[in-house]
């Protein structure tokens, strides 16, 4: 008789680990985006932020909580009565709410950071658990450093936390520290002194490489739950990545014999996602859902790829949500045909005043570059904003060139009317920026810059991602365009916007993390 597969829960803290990352700051709109995105992915468990950290965090949580069904929703709480009242009142909504409290367990971080004793440590964790239970049913305990833990002490505080009422229990590799062997032994010798109904949780983290690896090794010493992240973003190195550990186990099953419920043709939807409002490229050679994960440059690939494609491709691009044929889209293409391609492409669920302005962008584009592909159609898409539209680009001119200084004419749509405004900058960019900030008179400060192209060859779709500030207010604003300069002023106008509406997000405490 063929054993079924173990279920792994895919618990996903993109919003919570993820929105660490230096540089990276989502407003309450996008994080809603992306968890309703993590629902269709089909994750177990979405930790939708840390709600102590601030009244935005606590909201943007709350928020989450009561408009995305289906996953158990979870927000973190160190090990005190303050984090776990806010912890409470933001998942209070949630179709199934979780508390995720957590305390440092290693020798350094008891002695430096806490300085407690281990039995002090013992008692403010069962005291955290008790509390949590009187608010939820589903309470996780997290051992913070776990892996540079005492083992004996670790099984001490997790059979406490158990007897206090914690269901799912964390052993984090907080700092990238551990090994293969090291942490398959350490869930296996863990395993074995908890009851079987208790739930074991990896989270690992990148920092020597093995944030993945950890996770699967992990997973075969009996973990149960994998923490992640798409695109494997997080403090300092990152996260293991969400869409290779859901590949792994989906296609080496016959080696693992562990599966996921995750939904593999949303995967490449989630990662273009996350990219886009975070602010964080995804590099071509990341496996899964880089650029190059289905590319064949090699005659000799390309040859063998022709004639079967499993021999060099262990997963096919459609199973991640991805096209591996070229979609030829054009100039005297219609409405019809576009909205099938779209279709096609996985946005039926676009509404009819969306699809007719990106089918107005798609004629522009089309004019300009000739052939669309099925990237360009995506960028598209992508690159559209519910952010309300005060300012919007017009029309520019730049003057540009060797031993001058770049002059931008720019033209905005504004509640007044067409405006104009002329600008110098120390390149073409900086002067259309600076044109624009004239007409608006709103001046962010730049914070980031990041440009990258979606498409091939010489009439490629450039990707313009900013990062700014306004007072203590951080916004992310992207464009996209053939023309460079174009897609900046967009990206920047989507900055500008963002102030006008009161968008964008403030921190006001350091956060700390399992």
């Amino acid at each position: 008789m063929t054993q079924h597969p173990a279920r792994i829960r895919i618990f996903d803290t993109t919003l919570r680990d993820g929105e660490q990352s230096p540089g990276v700051a989502l407003n309450h709109a996008q994080k809603l985006e992306i968890a309703h995105q993590l629902a269709r992915l089909g994750v177990d468990v979405i930790e939708a932020g840390f709600p102590i950290a601030s009244p935005g965090d606590l909201e943007g949580v709350s928020r989450i909580a009561r408009e995305v069904r289906g996953p158990i929703i979870a927000g973190l709480a160190r090990a005190g009565r303050a984090d776990i009242d806010a912890a409470a009142r933001a998942v209070e909504a949630a179709g199934k709410p979780r508390i995720h409290t957590f305390i440092a367990t290693s020798p350094i971080h008891m002695a430096k950071k806490l300085n407690l004793e281990p039995d002090a440590v013992v008692e403010r964790a069962v005291q955290a658990v008790q509390y949590a239970r009187t608010f939820v049913d589903d309470v996780e305990f997290s051992a913070e450093d776990a892996t540079r833990s005492d083992p004996a002490f670790l099984i001490r505080i997790f059979q406490a936390a158990v007897e206090a009422g914690a269901s799912t229990i964390n052993i984090p590799d907080t700092v990238g520290y551990t090994t293969p062997d090291e942490i398959r032994a350490l869930f296996a010798q863990i395993r074995a002194a908890l009851p079987p109904s208790v739930i074991l949780s990896a989270h690992c983290h990148d920092d020597l490489g093995l944030a993945v690896a950890n996770s699967i090794a992990a997973a075969e010493g009996g973990a149960r739950q994998i923490e992640c992240t798409v695109n494997g973003i997080g403090e300092r190195a990152g996260n293991a990545s969400l869409e290779e550990l859901v590949m792994a186990f989906h296609t080496r099953r016959d080696h693992y014999g562990l599966e996921t419920g995750i939904r593999t043709r949303e995967l490449y939807r989630a990662s273009r996602l996350v990219s886009r409002l975070s602010g964080m490229p995804v590099q071509p050679n990341k496996a899964v859902v880089g650029d190059n994960a289905f590319a064949h440059e090699s005659g000799i690939h390309q040859d063998g790829v022709l004639k079967a494609r499993e021999t060099y491709e262990i997963m096919n691009a459609e199973l991640v949500g991805r096209e591996a044929a070229v979609l030829v889209m054009g100039k005297h293409s219609g409405r019809a045909a576009f909205r099938k391609a779209l279709t096609d492409l996985g946005y039926s669920d676009l509404p009819d005043d969306k699809v007719q302005h990106l089918f107005g962008r798609f004629k522009e584009l089309a004019d300009r570059k000739g052939q669309i592909y099925t990237d360009d159609l995506r960028a598209l898409v992508e690159a559209r904003s519910d952010i309300p539209q005060t300012f919007t680009l017009a029309g520019f001119q730049i003057t540009s060139g060797m031993n001058m200084t770049p002059v931008a004419f720019v033209r905005l749509h504004t509640p007044d009317g067409p405006v104009d405004a002329t600008a110098h900058g120390d390149g073409p960019v900086e002067a259309a920026i600076q044109a624009i900030n004239r007409i608006t008179q709103i001046t962010p400060q730049l914070e980031t810059y990041r440009i990258q192209a979606v498409t091939g060859g010489g009439d490629a779709l450039g990707e313009v991602s900013i990062g700014a500030r306004y007072g203590e207010t951080s916004l992310h604003g992207t464009g996209v365009a053939t023309d460079v300069v174009e897609a900046s002023a967009r990206a920047w106008l989507r900055v500008i916007n963002q102030v006008v509406a009161g968008m964008g997000k403030t921190r006001t405490i350091t956060q700390t993390t399992p």
